[in-house]
């Protein structure tokens, strides 16, 4: 190793003796570790990082990304976008940036910043927004390489990317290049088709090592803005059955509209521009778990749990928008983090769990953390099955909201009957 690499053995980005760029790989040669600690350099600055991927074209999956980074910036994070999608960045004619010059500092790239979202994009620095780009694996993990090294993005609460469909080399070098990434929304539409080709993106995410956030159906039946009626056009419910079949969370369904071509084209963000209409509130509400992620750490730093045990994770089994009579009849769990002392919530995530059958719930629950479930019944075996993985059940709970349903818990007034299906 060259004296300059030694000097160099402590990137000044943190001082967390386990951060890998302390030190150099035994693979790796000094230009490629100096490369792997500017990018960490970079990385350490950003709190999350979520790619966001699909299993194949034309579902919607920049759509989502723009509006999902938008939608962060709109709740005052600090927020950037990088497009990957290095033969169709579509990115800077979506947020109507195309022509923007980029400016550098510091032999740094700096990002276009529009409505308070930092975006950068192979688009950008294309001389003709028409040229046709053909370029072999290692030239395409070089230019993501340098994005994410060589952009100036400074200190953000969220990076998004948005990747190329597929499981080929720009999602997968995404992926190897940000090391603890946070995770990957999964974006698909409602066909088996499209279904079939995210199921290979989910285990492409895990033989990473990389966790899925959540998956979002687009283009889920159409919503007409004159009467309100929803029309099944290329069916529904393909991304629900999917993601509980794969065990992977389920962030919401997004209805057709016809504005977010509009919007796209016109390069305006459609959740800012037709903030009321139901795909707009469809997406805020597909965000709200990754936007969760930020709060809990914010509350976790500002509350630190003392050992033994003021927090706690309670699951409550939903059908319907409400508390499920029965725990194995739920279409999804919501997911309490609450502070037992402060008697609050901390925050809510949801997840659709995978097919029931006999002790696979338990296991499952156990591995989201769960510490306590509330059920209107359950069955003896059940009950045993969730003791055994150290998970305290309550059963005979009146149905309502989740949030009433865990408000009561934390107030001592949750009420309690009959378990309605002691078997």
């Amino acid at each position: 190793m060259s004296d300059d690499v030694v000097k160099q053995a402590n990137c000044g980005a943190c001082e967390s003796e386990a951060c890998s760029a302390k030190s150099k790989r035994p693979s790796e040669t000094d230009e490629q570790f100096e490369a792997r600690q500017a990018v960490q350099r970079r990385m350490c600055r950003i709190k999350h990082k979520v790619l966001v991927l699909s299993g194949k074209g034309g579902v919607g999956k920049s759509t989502v990304a723009v509006n999902m980074a938008m939608a962060l910036a709109l709740a005052g994070q600090r927020v950037g976008l990088l497009d990957v999608d290095v033969h169709g960045p579509s990115v800077p004619k979506m947020l109507g940036i195309e022509g923007s010059p980029i400016q550098t500092e510091d032999d740094a790239l700096l990002p276009v910043e529009v409505d308070g979202v930092k975006v950068m994009s192979i688009g950008l620095l294309l001389p003709e927004g028409d040229e046709a780009i053909i370029w072999r694996g290692p030239m395409k993990m070089g230019v993501i390489q340098q994005f994410l090294k060589d952009v100036a993005w400074g200190d953000l609460d969220f990076l998004v990317i948005d990747s190329p469909p597929g499981t080929g080399d720009e999602p997968l070098s995404a992926c190897q290049l940000i090391e603890n990434a946070d995770g990957a929304v999964v974006v698909t539409t409602p066909q088996e088709v499209s279904v079939a080709d995210v199921r290979r993106c989910v285990n492409f995410c895990r033989r990473l090592n990389l966790p899925v956030l959540g998956v979002i159906e687009n283009m889920s039946g159409f919503v007409c803005p004159h009467c309100g009626q929803e029309t099944q056009i290329f069916k529904s419910g393909g991304g629900v059955s999917m993601a509980a079949d794969m065990g992977a969370p389920f962030l919401g369904k997004i209805p057709l509209d016809p504005q977010v071509a509009d919007a796209c084209d016109a390069g305006n963000t459609y959740i800012q521009q037709y903030a009321d209409s139901p795909a707009a509130v469809a997406m805020l509400e597909a965000v709200r778990p990754i936007l969760e992620m930020e709060a809990a750490a914010d509350a976790g730093k500002a509350q630190p749990a003392p050992a033994g045990n003021s927090t706690k994770r309670i699951a409550i089994p939903v059908a319907d928008g409400k508390l499920a009579m029965h725990f194995g009849h739920c279409e999804q769990f919501a997911f309490f983090d609450v502070d037992l002392e402060g008697r609050t919530v901390v925050s809510k995530t949801t997840a659709v769990p995978p097919a029931h059958e006999p002790g696979v719930l338990p296991r499952w629950l156990s591995e989201q953390g769960a510490h306590v479930i509330i059920s209107g019944g359950m069955g003896s075996r059940a009950q045993g099955l969730f003791a055994d993985q150290d998970i305290d059940v309550i059963v005979g709970a009146r149905s309502g909201t989740p949030e009433a349903v865990v408000q009561a818990y934390l107030d001592d007034t949750l009420e309690t009957g009959a378990n309605i299906c002691d078997h």
